[in-house]
């Protein structure tokens, strides 16, 4: 094998198309569990890039697609809505029920950890909103809900949201 291509490598360009594969003498075939963790690890590193780049541009003032949702800019599936907070489905769920739920009005609230006393009232009417979120969807019984909170956490939209997974056995501890 060519000092330049490393074995992961090959295997990463490779287990997308192939499960078997040649270096020029051996034959190599993968195994579906290793074809699955590479999706995994390139799934779970593409999620903390674009948190990344997410973070670079956070306090930047520009309209989140939050704000345009909002601003019926961007169509949704609105699970829920007051005069202060926006609920809808997550177009990428996680769980069966996943609904995000939101401030309509920012106020400087871009991530829970640059929360300020003044955010108190909001917090809370969000954390309101996730209950009334889980009676309509059916599962007030049990359901999880979750903040991510800077680029560690992943958070990819700097307009603070939680994440109201349910429909399925929650595993413990979370990722």
């Amino acid at each position: 094998m060519a000092a330049a291509i490393s074995s992961f490598s090959l295997l990463r360009n490779f287990a997308n198309t192939k499960t078997a594969f040649s270096n020029g003498s051996k034959i190599f075939v993968l195994p579906m569990k290793s074809r699955r963790s590479l999706f995994c690890t390139n799934a779970v590193n593409d999620e903390e890039a674009s948190a990344r780049a997410a973070a670079a541009s956070a306090e930047s003032g520009a309209p989140t697609i939050f704000d345009k949702i909002i601003a019926k800019e961007i169509p949704s599936s609105i699970v829920y809505e007051d005069e202060k907070v926006l609920a809808f489905r997550d177009v990428n769920p996680q769980a069966p029920v996943h609904v995000l739920v939101i401030p309509k009005f920012r106020d400087g609230l871009t991530q829970l950890g640059k929360a300020e006393a003044r955010h108190g009232e909001i917090l809370g009417e969000l954390m309101y909103a996730a209950k009334i979120v889980a009676e309509k969807e059916g599962i007030v019984d049990g359901f999880r809900v979750v903040i991510n909170s800077g680029a560690s956490a992943c958070q990819s939209v700097y307009h603070l949201h939680l994440h109201v997974l349910g429909g399925r056995q929650m595993k413990w501890p979370p990722g």
